[in-house]
């Protein structure tokens, strides 16, 4: 059973920054692809980055230039680098590892809270 924890989440300025883990038990980093999702009070999650396995990345366009998404497959380990953090990114961030057909893998997520 493979298991994602996310660490990092927390209170934080606006403008400011901060870096999100997500490790994972088993060595499927390189394989999968991996996903990083967020969820506001009363709103859909939302998928915020991910990278496959060729390491081609995704951003939603609120996000582009300011979220960098990256990973390390010798820690298992995949990374959400937020800077200029504005409130409206405020939500459960999650991390998700996805190799179709096959079961998906969610994390029980990091609170982000974004407040002066």
């Amino acid at each position: 059973q493979v298991q994602l924890v996310e660490s990092g989440g927390g209170l934080v300025q606006p403008g400011g920054s901060v870096r999100l883990s997500c490790a994972a038990s088993q060595t499927i980093i390189s394989i999968y692809n991996m996903g990083w999702y967020r969820q506001a009070p009363g709103k859909s999650r939302e998928l915020v980055a991910f990278i496959n396995s060729g390491n081609y990345t995704y951003y939603v366009d609120s996000v582009k230039g300011r979220f960098t998404i990256s990973k390390d497959s010798a820690k298992n380990t995949v990374y959400l680098q937020m800077n200029s953090l504005k409130p409206e990114d405020t939500a459960v961030y999650y991390c998700n590892a996805d190799l179709p057909p096959f079961k998906d893998y969610w994390g029980q997520g990091t609170q982000v809270t974004v407040s002066s």
